[in-house]
């Protein structure tokens, strides 16, 4: 006989700090899956969940039942290593835009299924909408051939992929529940081991910008998503990234399009590069395309000088009903409504860039959502002239700002100000990686 479960007495028990059974999980994971438990119902869930923690049963049973809430695909009949990258999210991360096409240039499938943004953390399917007409809403026959063609496919979760963590994402981002690791890790990786995978490069983020703010925290996320990647049979390998200041210049959907074909092209920042070149080349080796991750790092940069990397990047975006001329002539893109540069009041260094300011000015302009329902404006955002590590002149341009309108911009600018910090003393910015995590253990880079 099935045994019913009272939902309130569940959300009691977890905000009481008590453990819940696999069973009273994959009740509450079904019921929402299958509206019988309203978001109300789940926020209150989530936010205990948040506040008291899951144990690692809790937290296996919670992915195991997202995983499968949906259907898990099987691409064994598409030849090669199939690989996915994930970041946990960051300001200014368009990495996965530059990557698929690198990756996929040199011959590794890569499924990719994105998500959107979260918090002041930009989303890659809000920046790729922002390609006039790219449909990121294939269905799953299409996922597959466009994949098997084009050896990369760039969607958005379907209702049959993973259902559970598609309503779940939205709601984390709104009810303030995204900074939890068990959470994080069971929304990645059923979303990630439903894609139909074979392996998986994860870049988890630490700092200002990130949603684990140390890199202790983003330790224990990473060596967390790794666990469960391997206990799942597939090889997984996790980076420490730095987000204390932006990734790269360009922070806002079609900037960071435009800054991604830059990219491509051979024109990107060197952080930017430096952490797309890392990943790529990771994925080239675990697709066995190269014999070593710095073999991979080579043949990725090597997709980018031919020009192979744009064309793929150019191929995927005609395939998805993109306009192929944005990618061609980016400057032809609509302007934002509003424009402001904003200037250095004193000489100096720039001794920090507050990543989180940079992305709640970012929002500010239009670029991001404070509810699920919101609409981004994709002409919007910011592009920084200076960064950590940069001397300036009073009067030097430190940023531009992009808004929809002069409200708007009042409010980013004055947020912005206060993310830059001067010193008379120089300064150098931190190193971007800064360890690696896999099968073998926890691996410090030099």
């Amino acid at each position: 006989m099935k045994r019913s479960y009272n939902i309130v007495e569940l959300i009691r028990k977890k905000r009481d700090g008590k453990a819940l059974t696999a069973e009273e999980i994959h009740h509450l994971i079904t019921s929402y899956t299958k509206d019988e438990l309203p978001d109300y119902q789940m926020s209150a869930f989530l936010m205990a969940s948040f506040l008291n923690g899951l144990n690692d049963e809790e937290s296996a049973a919670f992915t195991k039942e997202m995983l499968h809430s949906g259907q898990v695909l099987d691409l064994s009949e598409i030849p090669g290593v199939k690989v996915d990258k994930h970041s946990t999210g960051g300001v200014g991360d368009k990495v996965s835009v530059l990557l698929a096409p690198i990756v996929a240039a040199a011959g590794v499938p890569v499924p990719m299924i994105s998500g959107r943004g979260l918090g002041h953390t930009g989303g890659t399917l809000d920046k790729l909408e922002s390609i006039t007409g790219f449909n990121v809403n294939l269905n799953l026959e299409q996922y597959r051939d466009v994949l098997a063609r084009h050896n990369m496919v760039l969607i958005g979760q379907t209702e049959d992929i993973a259902p559970a963590d598609k309503r779940m994402y939205a709601l984390r981002d709104v009810t303030a529940t995204v900074e939890c690791i068990p959470l994080i890790a069971g929304s990645i990786m059923s979303k990630k081991l439903a894609e139909g995978i074979d392996a998986l490069v994860l870049d988890v983020k630490f700092g200002d910008g990130a949603f684990m703010k140390t890199i202790e925290d983003a330790r224990k996320l990473a060596e967390k998503l790794v666990s469960i990647g391997l206990e799942f049979k597939k090889d997984t390998i996790a980076y420490l990234t730095n987000m204390e200041q932006p990734l790269g210049n360009a922070i806002g959907n079609w900037l960071e399009i435009k800054e991604s074909i830059d990219g491509l092209s051979g024109n990107g920042p060197d952080d930017l590069m430096e952490v797309t070149y890392l990943l790529s080349g990771t994925m080239i080796y675990q697709g066995k395309k190269a014999d070593s991750i710095e073999e991979g790092i080579a043949v990725a940069k090597e997709m980018v000088s031919s020009g192979k990397a744009l064309k793929k990047l150019r191929d995927i975006v005609e395939e998805q009903d993109g306009d192929v001329n944005l990618i061609d002539h980016p400057e032809t893109y609509p302007k934002a409504s509003v424009t402001k540069d904003l200037r250095a009041n004193m000489d100096g260094c720039v001794t920090k860039l507050d990543a989180f300011a940079c992305g709640l000015a970012s929002l500010e302009t239009g670029a991001g959502r404070r509810t699920k329902e919101d609409e981004i404006d994709p002409t919007t955002g910011i592009y920084l002239h200076k960064k950590v590590g940069d001397d300036v002149k009073k009067g030097d341009v430190l940023a531009t700002l992009y808004a929809g309108s002069e409200e708007q911009m009042s409010q980013a600018v004055e947020l912005l100000e206060k993310a830059f910090t001067f010193s008379e003393t120089s300064v150098k910015a931190e190193k971007m990686v800064h360890a690696r995590i896999d099968k073998d253990g926890f691996h410090e880079e030099k």
